[in-house]
Formats: structure tokens, C-alpha cells, sequence
């Protein structure tokens, strides 16, 4: 068994110092003109990145904004003076009333 661990650490080494030296003989042979159009796409590419993150963090601050502004109106509603909202109150101190009566007269019933 440790035959095959040493067996698959070698292969494992070998396969990374061929691949190594493979892209850096890559790399050497690139011109000048050809390293300066790669930086130059590189910074382009992380110049992208950065406006795709700004724009998506934007929508998503808009959405979260959004959805508290949308909470907070209805939470600034449900406190209206509109006629359900009252209804349910009054239906609820009604109830508070009659069960306070039956508490303090229990013989009345």
C-alpha cells in the first residue's frame, strides 16, 4: 500500500515540474507587445469585475432599501385609523371588557 502512495506522490511531483516548466517556456517566448496586450486585458478584465460588483451590490442595497421602506409603511398603516383596523379593536376591547365584567362578578352568571 505505501508502494501506491509513493507511486502517486512521484507521478503527482513529476506531473508538476513537467507542467511547471512547460508555462514558464510559455511564458519566455511571449514579445513584449504580447506581455504588454496581456496586462492590459488583465487590468481590463478587473476593471469590469469591479463595475459588475458595484452594480450588483447597487441593486441589491436598492431591493434591501426598498423592502424596509415598504415595511415600514405598512407597519405605519396597520396604526391608521382605517375602519378594519378599527373594527378589530373594538371587537378586541369589547371582549376585554366582558371578560373583565365576568372576572369581577362571577356570581352574575
Amino acid at each position: 500500500m505505501s508502494d501506491l502512495v509513493n507511486l502517486t506522490q512521484t507521478l503527482e511531483d513529476a506531473f508538476k515540474k513537467v507542467f511547471t516548466k512547460y508555462m514558464n517556456g510559455w511564458h519566455m517566448n511571449e514579445t513584449k507587445a504580447e506581455k504588454a496586450l496581456g496586462d492590459r486585458l488583465a487590468a481590463e478584465n478587473f476593471n469590469n469585475v469591479a463595475w459588475y460588483l458595484m452594480v450588483m451590490i447597487g441593486i441589491f442595497s436598492f431591493i434591501i432599501v426598498a423592502i424596509l421602506v415598504s415595511t415600514v409603511k405598512s407597519k405605519r398603516r396597520e396604526h391608521s385609523d382605517d375602519p378594519y383596523h378599527r373594527y378589530i379593536e373594538e371587537d378586541w376591547t369589547a371582549k376585554l371588557k366582558n371578560q373583565i365584567l365576568i372576572m369581577e362578578n362571577p356570581m352574575a352568571n
